[in-house]
């Protein structure tokens, strides 16, 4: 690796540390140092292909958010994930791309196109920080981090398409093709994706080494990649659809396996994300340098102007689209009520194949949308920052070798203007709008209470039907006469007198240590397989069954942690 691209990571890190620890926005800080760095004589300047950049970022961030993003939340949400991911990152397009043609003619029409599909998806990431951090609504948060995840395969299809028009020329472009292409992208990269995902699963599920899991899980996403791209798909979908399986099916697996695997992304993301924002930083001043002088100005009115239509075509698009969805789910409903059973009046009920049939109740919450309020709305629509995907794209666009210099110069600058400005303009006030139209939700945090209240009653039940088997198992192993030493560990497991209780109790024949902590681990298990269960019945959400689940896990390691440490404290 070349030295210099050592000390931008470094330099990157320590920035971005500093950013995290005074509650500042990282990104930004980076960028605003990088880009004050680079008229330094001794700041190095390395130069890394767009292309590589691309291939190199992408995979690891997508999987990363992905793992994070629920499931059934980001299905039942799929009808405005699928809006914002796919209608507005194409409405972005074609009007950034009219705009930019009319502007700055130089780029021509489908430059000024692919410079559109560049600059139209936005980065959740700095809005779900926040987001989360401000205690914004569930509903809101799902639509923001489905939309980061499909947006990305849209405009980068979409850059594909128009990449190709700019090295072929115009007559290249076939429209029924682009929809053909991008369908394509769609199903190769979900095959794919799922199939990396299974791999990924099983191997989950059959090593308990957190140490191969991990590993092989940060080369995977690379691999999916890869291989979608190679075959005419989407390596974006193909990324998204092994973490979504994966992130799934994560509770399934050893707790070992889920501790590890969440700092290490974590890890993996500032880095990346640090250092592209300071690449970035670093190259504008060339890039700038490098414009005719007759052109620079014109592109910093075009990138002004660019960055004006991204911030206002996004609301003029998810309020009207918000309204057809609500439109539309009330003509699904009025639909299913005429169809449903006749008109007999007998509840309604939808057989599943080795699953627990579906209620009306529950058919009716599969056919509606989620209402968002028009503050969720204002969120959603404020919450636009451009981030790495943009800058990285940028890049790649500039190392096409049949792209004007000029062109390829332009688009840098004006993707690099639209990041930095939605991450200055929208990130710094998105906070305050939230806290202005108070975007919260007490029914779901009194839902999220119920629903835990009533699994941990559930759990608590399954657990004593669990110690009521193993107590007849032991009772007919070792004696009648011998149930008091079992019940005696049975309090101490589930804690319901203290250790000093049960010390004092005459235990013979003494229980081993492998004996308890097989009791204690069957405990775990089958309050674990209790969550998984109620969650797919859909009474419990994901979210709340995760937060179980890291609890459980934070026991099982306390009990793993005791067992090795006893034999020393022996000694």
């Amino acid at each position: 690796m070349d030295a210099s691209i050592f000390f931008v990571i470094v330099g990157a890190v320590a920035v971005a540390a500093i950013a995290r620890w005074r509650g500042w926005p990282a990104p930004l800080l980076v960028t605003v140092v990088a880009l004050a760095a680079a008229f330094l004589p001794f700041v190095p300047n390395p130069s890394i292909d767009g292309h590589v950049l691309l291939n190199l970022v992408l995979p690891p961030l997508l999987y990363s958010a992905a793992l994070d993003v629920s499931f059934i939340s980001f299905a039942r949400a799929m009808p405005q994930i699928r809006r914002l991911g796919i209608g507005l990152v194409v409405v972005t397009t074609v009007v950034v791309g009219l705009v930019a043609w009319w502007l700055l003619p130089e780029l021509g029409l489908f430059g000024a196109l692919l410079l559109g599909a560049i600059v139209a998806p936005p980065d959740a990431v700095s809005a779900a920080a926040i987001g989360r951090k401000l205690g914004l609504p569930r509903r809101v948060m799902t639509v923001l981090s489905g939309e980061s995840l499909i947006n990305d395969a849209t405009s980068l299809t979409l850059y594909r398409v128009f990449a190709a028009a700019v090295v072929a020329g115009p007559a290249a472009f076939n429209f029924w093709s682009t929809i053909w292409q991008f369908l394509l992208a769609v199903i190769v990269g979900v095959l794919i994706g799922l199939v990396f995902g299974l791999f990924m699963h099983q191997l989950r599920m059959r090593s308990d080494d957190a140490v191969i899991n991990g590993t092989v899980g940060l080369l995977a996403p690379f691999g999916a990649y890869a291989i979608a791209e190679q075959l005419g798909g989407s390596g974006v979908i193909a990324v998204v659809a092994m973490g979504l399986y994966v992130g799934f099916n994560a509770p399934r697996t050893s707790y070992t396996t889920r501790q590890q695997e969440a700092p290490l992304w974590l890890s993996a993301d500032f880095l990346l994300e640090s250092f592209v924002f300071a690449y970035i930083g670093l190259q504008l001043p060339r890039v700038v340098a490098d414009l005719n002088d007759g052109e620079v100005w014109p592109v910093i009115g075009l990138s002004v102007v660019v960055l004006l239509v991204v911030l206002v075509v996004r609301p003029l698009f998810v309020y009207p689209a918000s309204a057809w969805g609500q439109w539309w789910t009330r003509m699904r409903l009025r639909k299913w009520e005429r169809m449903k059973n006749g008109g007999s009046g007998v509840p309604v009920t939808v057989e599943r194949r080795g699953r627990r049939a579906l209620t009306e109740e529950q058919l009716r919450q599969r056919l509606t949308e989620t209402k968002l309020s028009w503050r969720d709305n204002a969120v959603i629509s404020w919450a636009g920052m451009r981030g790495v995907v943009t800058l990285a794209t940028a890049l790649a666009a500039a190392d096409i070798a049949q792209m004007d210099a000029q062109a390829a110069h332009a688009i840098v600058v004006v993707a690099f203007v639209v990041t930095v400005g939605t991450l200055l303009l929208q990130g710094l006030t998105l906070p305050w709008l939230i806290r202005v139209l108070r975007v919260v939700d007490d029914r779901e945090e009194q839902e999220d209470a119920r629903q835990m209240a009533a699994v941990r009653e559930r759990s608590r039940e399954a657990g004593k039907a669990y110690l009521r088997d193993m107590r007849r198992e032991w009772g007919q192993k070792h004696g009648e006469d011998q149930l008091a030493v079992f019940d005696a560990f049975a309090k101490r497991l589930i804690r319901v007198e203290s250790d000093a209780e049960t010390s004092q109790i005459d235990l013979r024949p003494r229980p081993t240590q492998e004996q308890f902590m097989a009791m204690a681990k069957g405990w775990l298990a089958v309050r674990r397989r209790l969550l998984l269960d109620e969650r797919d019945a859909g009474n419990l959400s994901e979210e709340v069954m995760h937060e179980l689940i890291t609890a459980m896990d934070a026991e099982e390691l306390a009990l793993d942690t005791r067992a090795a440490t006893r034999p020393q404290s022996r000694a």
